[in-house]
């Protein structure tokens, strides 16, 4: 069928087809099939590229129905919310309400369309309870909070479509499961409601299409039928199912990626690319505007620096990232609408898809570490479905430029690689059970029925939303003693009730699922501009900058200098929760280098790396500088096959290394260091402490490994035997911190240890005491406790990697291989570079002698 047929079929209204053709354009197939399904009441996932036109599919139902609705009067009765659109970033909100607003005020529809976030007003919010526009743009934590009110059923009950933008991103994550959970509270409000799902293109489709629908007890799903519609692909269920409708955008003009090649000397080890940035200045003197993409806020504030440095012609070149005061962050953005920026060296705060104008190029510094965020972050260039978006990826060494030919190939080939399912969390659970208890009694049956309607939740046991329900009454069988973590009470009717307001309140200050490492805010006071200290006494005004993790600043002694947000400062005192800081001109000034920074490469992107690096064949693709590294590593050591485990031991600077290759990303190496020293140090080997790369770990000690396998002491298949992940686990965990830090966010996320308080708010230090207190408690009393369970998940799900390094060690089981050598090799030379920046040490605290890199690069090549 013609899209003009389809649009008549639709009855799209005259207005609209003006508006349209006032711009050029004609309704997409896939705008016109979101309108199809909204009529029919289903619920629909859109995927589609960048350019194609998402924003205003998403949009296009409710602003038809809107355009037909008498306009409100005075004396009429006070109207509920008719589109609710959920965003991951309050900025997405606010840039999506500037866009929508265009064609309605252009139609001159009678709409009202309004943003609600954590930046919003109070009394901007309090007015919109009882005078709510008719569409409301806001994130996962002010629907929970909305939810958790008296006006809820007021404000929702005529709800009729409901947009979640960003959805592969936000599904993923403990917001997701917030917002998974407030979808089903809004379903039963609203039962009538549509939700329609944007995306990016990932790779299983069917785990978001289950994620936006309610999920029927008994499970299953019913045959669909495929329906081409021009250029998209409409899928819909027959019945009763559930999954959401889908919509798929074919086509897209193929991204133009290349990878920087360099004259320079390309580094063995690190990811900030100093050799690459004059080649990176001088693309951005030929392009319009240029988006430079980096994974950690280091090296944004490093590769700012350079820029400036090297910016002789003065061009404006902004920074972004979240340590920004946001305040700074919505100058950058609004220049960047504007067009009147030519570049901007920004972290993940924008990577999501906000239109920021004339975006010809994007950079990427370091390797994207997976195929489906490098198409996300390129999306960025050329915002128009049609035509191609150019990129360049700069690698920052050796390693990483095999890892982004891998990652580019992926890309080209359209692999999505970025995860879209999760267990829901039960310490999230814990906080809407709190919320739904805020506004009027519940059901025990009733919500647990609501909750496992949720995709996340949909397995969920009895006995463990029990468990969550008496924690959330008493904070379970060790602490129910003390009164204040008793939040919920039951009545005479067997309904759970809130226990107080006061607790109600508390609730409210503390929603959400986002926590951070304690941050003080940078005021910036002013100096002599020299670094020659102030011209007087610390006041308490000045401008906040932003801000930075307490460990950092904790570290600076009055007079020392770092880098934030692309200026040098130098610090003077922290005053309160405020480090007192004053411009300088410093010739060395630290670098700050921010928590939480370092992302892993996804599986798909390793097994690449992988194949690559043992087919010679494939080597052809590699610059010379690469080739002679492989080619030596060839002669020296040995290449790993795909499946294999190449473990090298070798003697160096008076201590016994071993390196092992398992190509399975930092944080699966890391957990993989930290059992194999322990296995190492139980047979007396004496290891002293390692080093996790992206690509392998390498433990130095004081016994020569070598020597005990060649003995017989020692066997190197048993050494990474998967029962690794048992006893030794468990043993390491009971000993670590890091369970410590893993139970503090979900404890904060469940509300057992709430930051905010009426008038106050905790620091750093109290959570971390209240919460390291409740920790041992609950160890020696109740180790099964909801809260240990939660951070057992959260640790093995994400800072341990537990699943990966099992399906590692199970891929190798019989194809370890031992090869010791007399001297480094070229591939472990990264591992070794690293000793000494970041250390992780073992039973001992000694400490490497430092070596120039030149001297350690020499002896792996052979001519030392």
């Amino acid at each position: 069928m013609s899209i003009a047929q389809r649009i008549e079929d639709q009855g799209l209204p005259p207005a609209f087809l003006r508006w349209f053709a006032s711009r050029g354009w004609s309704p997409r197939s896939h705008q016109l099939d979101l309108l199809e399904h909204a009529r029919g009441g289903r619920s629909t996932l859109l995927i589609a590229p960048t350019g194609a036109g998402k924003t205003l599919a998403g949009f296009l139902p409710s602003l038809v129905e809107l355009a037909h609705r008498e306009p409100k009067k005075a004396g009429m009765a006070r109207r509920s919310i008719h589109t609710l659109y959920v965003s991951p970033l309050k900025a997405l909100a606010v840039d999506v309400a500037r866009n929508v607003e265009t064609p309605i005020t252009e139609m001159k529809l009678p709409i009202r369309i309004e943003s609600r976030t954590g930046d919003t007003p109070q009394a901007k919010r309090q007015r919109q309870k009882v005078d709510p526009p008719d569409i409301l743009l806001t994130t996962p934590e002010q629907v929970a909070l909305l939810l958790a009110s008296r006006e809820a059923e007021d404000l929702f009950r005529g709800l009729r479509r409901i947009i979640v933008d960003e959805l592969h991103a936000l599904a993923p994550t403990k917001r997701g499961d917030l917002l998974a959970l407030g979808l089903a509270r809004l379903r039963t409000l609203a039962p009538d409601a549509t939700i329609t799902g944007l995306s990016a293109t990932v790779s299983n489709p069917d785990d978001l299409r289950r994620w936006l629908v309610g999920q029927p007890s008994n499970g299953g799903s019913l045959p669909l039928t495929r329906s081409p519609a021009g250029h998209s692909t409409s899928t819909r269920f027959t019945g009763r199912g559930n999954l959401a409708d889908l919509v798929i955008v074919e086509g897209g003009a193929q991204p133009d990626i290349h990878i920087h090649e360099t004259g320079e000397h390309l580094p063995w080890s690190g990811h900030a690319a100093r050799h690459a940035l004059p080649a990176v200045y001088e693309e951005i003197k030929r392009h319009r505007m240029t988006l430079i993409f980096v994974n950690t806020r280091f090296v944004a504030e490093f590769a700012f620096q350079e820029l400036w440095r090297l910016n002789s012609d003065d061009l404006p070149i902004a920074l972004h990232h979240g340590s920004l005061d946001v305040a700074q962050r919505r100058r950058v953005e609004a220049a960047m609408a504007a067009g009147k920026l030519r570049a901007v060296v920004a972290t993940s705060t924008l990577d999501l898809g906000i239109d920021w104008g004339d975006i010809d190029l994007v950079v990427h510094v370091g390797s994207p570490k997976g195929s489906s965020r490098l198409l996300q972050r390129i999306g960025r260039a050329n915002h128009r479905m049609d035509e191609p978006s150019k990129a360049i990826i700069v690698p920052g060494s050796r390693f990483e430029r095999v890892e982004c030919e891998a990652t580019r190939a992926a890309a080209l080939a359209g692999e999505q690689d970025a995860e879209t399912v999760r267990i829901g969390g039960l310490d999230v659970l814990a906080q809407h059970v709190l919320g739904m208890a805020c506004p009027w009694p519940f059901d025990a049956d009733e919500l647990y029925d609501q909750v496992t309607s949720a995709a996340p939740y949909s397995a969920l046991s009895r006995a463990d939303f029990d468990a969550v329900l008496n924690f959330v009454a008493n904070g379970g069988y060790a602490l129910k003693s003390y009164d204040r973590f008793a939040k919920i009470r039951r009545n005479k009717d067997g309904h759970w009730r809130v226990a107080n307001p006061q607790t109600a309140l508390r609730y409210r200050l503390n929603v959400g699922t986002i926590t951070e490492a304690e941050m003080i805010k940078i005021r910036l006071i002013r100096g002599s501009g020299g670094g020659g200290g102030l011209t007087g006494p610390i006041g308490r005004g000045g401008r906040v900058l932003g801000e930075l993790e307490e460990g950092f600043v904790n570290m600076l002694s009055p007079g020392d200098s770092f880098v934030f947000g692309g200026e040098i400062l130098q610090f003077h005192a922290v005053v309160e929760n405020f480090a007192y800081c004053s411009r300088s001109n410093a010739s060395d000034p630290k670098v700050p280098s921010y928590a939480g920074s370092k992302m892993p490469f996804t599986t798909g992107v390793a097994a690449r790396v992988r194949k690559m690096i043992a087919d010679p064949e494939s080597w052809e693709v590699f610059p010379e500088q690469v080739r002679e590294w492989l080619e030596i590593q060839q002669k020296r050591s040995i290449i790993p096959g795909p499946d294999q485990l190449l473990v090298e031991t070798f003697p160096r600077g008076g201590r016994y290394f071993l390196t092992c290759y398992p190509f399975e990303g930092r944080l699966a190496h890391q957990t993989l260091g930290m059992l194999l020293t322990r296995r190492m140090e139980r047979a007396k080997l004496r290891p002293l402490g390692f080093v996790a790369t992206d690509y392998a770990v390498t433990i130095w000690g004081l016994k020569d490994v070598a020597h005990e396998i060649a003995r017989g002491r020692l066997s190197i298949e048993a050494l990474f035997d998967q029962d690794m992940l048992g006893d030794d686990l468990e043993e390491w965990l009971a000993e670590s911190s890091l369970m410590k830090r893993t139970f503090r966010d979900c404890a904060i996320i469940a509300g057992l240890i709430e930051r905010n308080f009426p008038g106050q708010k905790k620091t750093g230090r109290q959570v971390t005491m209240s919460s390291d207190l409740v920790y041992d408690v609950l160890r020696r009393h109740e180790p099964d406790h909801v809260l240990l369970r939660a951070a057992r998940a959260d640790a093995a799900r994400g800072l341990l990697d537990i699943a990966r390094l099992g399906e590692m060690l199970a891929r190798v089981k019989g194809h370890v291989i031992h090869k010791p050598l007399d001297r480094v090799s070229p591939l472990a030379v990264p591992g070794i570079l690293e000793i000494g920046r970041e250390p992780i040490y073992g039973e001992a605290q000694d400490a490497l002698i430092e070596e120039a890199a030149e001297e350690l690069v020499a002896e792996a090549m052979g001519s030392a």
